[in-house]
């Protein structure tokens, strides 16, 4: 098996750490890693909500984070755990990542606004 790559902190990029979140299951997966008390590995996130992602799919995410510098890697028999790596993040970019949850958080709350009341509505055109 091929080692694992994982970029030095001083070639983390802003623009690759935001092309990485903006994919909304990498984004979501980098969250709750982040809130972990330890290591997870990939399979944990083989359900995200209530939606299955394949074993292939969910690779990928894994790979363009670890390859943005967002999470480490390390294979441990046939799982891989995951941590991330928040601290060093913050040292280099200081702020940088709770500004981008607290955006995101204000733009999924948005969208939960809007689409509520366009639900209740429809479920009220039907009858229901």
């Amino acid at each position: 098996m091929r080692p694992l790559t994982h970029p030095s902190i001083d070639d983390v990029t802003v623009e690759g750490i935001l092309h990485a979140l903006s994919d909304p299951v990498r984004a979501a997966i980098y969250w709750q890693l982040s809130c972990a008390d330890s290591a997870n590995t990939c399979s944990a996130f083989l359900k995200m909500e209530d939606r299955c992602i394949p074993k292939s799919t969910l690779s990928q995410h894994f790979r363009a984070l670890r390859e943005a510098g967002l999470i480490r890697s390390e294979r441990r028999g046939v799982e891989m755990l995951n941590t991330t790596r928040c601290s060093e993040i913050e040292q280099r970019f200081p702020g940088l990542l709770p500004a981008i949850r607290n955006a995101q958080s204000i733009q999924c709350a948005a969208r939960k606004q809007d689409v509520e009341p366009a639900l209740a509505a429809g479920q009220h055109a039907r009858g229901g």
